[in-house]
């Protein structure tokens, strides 16, 4: 007979980390064992109240496997839920012998209050037959305090509890099954642009582009780096690799160099290349300087050559970006493909590092040098 074996997994030992973001999730994880094919199936009912048209919430599930592929899953991206009344939605699935685990949730992205109510999880029997799986405060009735939602956690895994900042969870009366729901409510977020390309306001055509592609890039690179703590940007891979920090602060100097070189017709003076050079280069130099500084550090310096990227680049038109710079028979339309590519290169570095980082260690005092 095949056999399915179930086991909760609430984590709420497990450190929290604070983030930002304009998105956020809350799961449960079941560790399962299979021998056969069965499907699955998680419903909760949702409703929505934003102003936003970007705004919208999702029931989630995920199927971790034994072997680190991808396993099923589903957020309803693809249909958002965006409705001002309660509404019941539906995620099926499939687990197999070589799932190894089971995360269910609710998510939601940008401002607006988001509710959650009547979570269910249903996996087929061995005779095909749906069957309810027991969910740990399915429908909050378990009040939310001091913004932890009881039985439940933050983020999309057991082993990464992960709060954002920009939501706040409360209990809420409004409900579809018993007295209480699960209220997120986000404020402050500023949804950015995606999949477009143009359209900047006081640049030509072509410019418009490069600014919108420039900007799209470092948004990235931001997101990717803005919540790593001390510990994460200044680890070292190994002695030939360079930081995280030391990477940021690159981009920022390649942008400047590129700056001098197309807005100005030159290199850096000796002036730029004692502020500049190190950061430019990455060797050793490099890995000494650029450590000790929180991840703000590095982004405001960046942010603000970009800031007098866009605001030269504005100033000039599609017939500047095609003009040759003579030293490289580049033109500098050329040239500014050459930095948006650059900021692509360094990200997939970054992302490679930041994978890769081990937990940080516990220092522990010497006893023999207690005092």
């Amino acid at each position: 007979m095949p056999l399915l074996f179930l086991f909760f997994s609430i984590s709420n030992a497990q450190t929290q980390k604070t983030v930002s973001s304009d998105w956020t999730s809350f799961n449960q994880t079941i560790d399962l064992q299979t021998s056969v094919k069965k499907k699955f199936k998680v419903i909760a009912s949702v409703k929505v109240e934003t102003t936003e048209p970007k705004a919208w919430a999702g029931v989630w599930a995920r199927v971790d496997t034994k072997n680190d592929e991808d396993g099923f899953f589903d957020n309803m991206r693809d249909r958002p839920v965006k409705s001002k009344e309660w509404n019941s939605y539906t995620v099926e699935g499939t687990i197999d012998a070589n799932s190894k685990s089971l995360s269910f949730g609710g998510l939601c992205l940008y401002n607006g209050k988001f509710y959650f109510d009547k979570f269910e999880l249903w996996i087929e029997n061995s005779k095909g037959v749906f069957e309810p799986v027991t969910i740990l405060n399915s429908s909050f009735e378990t009040p939310v305090k001091d913004g932890e939602i009881p039985k439940w956690n933050f983020g999309i895994s057991k082993d990464a509890i992960v709060k954002v900042k920009e939501y706040k969870i409360t209990s809420d009366k409004s409900s579809v099954d018993g007295k209480n729901s699960v209220l997120l409510e986000g404020n402050g977020i500023k949804p950015r642009l995606e999949a477009k390309i143009g359209n900047v306001d006081g640049a030509s055509p072509k410019i418009a582009d490069m600014i919108s592609m420039l900007e799209d890039l470092k948004d990235r690179v931001e997101r990717t780096v803005k919540n790593m703590n001390q510990y994460e940007i200044d680890y070292l891979h190994d002695e030939e690799a360079n930081r995280i920090g030391a990477l940021v602060m690159h981009l920022a100097a390649a942008e400047k160099y590129y700056q001098v070189f197309t807005f100005e017709n030159r290199g850096f003076n000796e002036e730029e290349k004692k502020k500049w050079n190190a950061a430019l280069n990455l060797d050793q130099a490099g890995r000494d300087e650029f450590k000790g500084h929180d991840i703000q550090y590095y982004l405001d310096i960046y942010n603000e050559v970009r800031a007098k990227t866009i605001s030269e680049l504005k100033k000039r038109d599609d017939a500047w970006f095609a003009e040759v710079q003579k030293s490289y028979d580049w033109t500098n339309q050329y040239c500014w493909f050459h930095v948006m590519e650059h900021q692509s290169s360094h990200l997939g570095q970054i992302l490679f590092l930041k994978k890769r980082i081990p937990p940080q260690q516990k220092q522990t005092l010497n006893p023999e040098i207690k005092k």
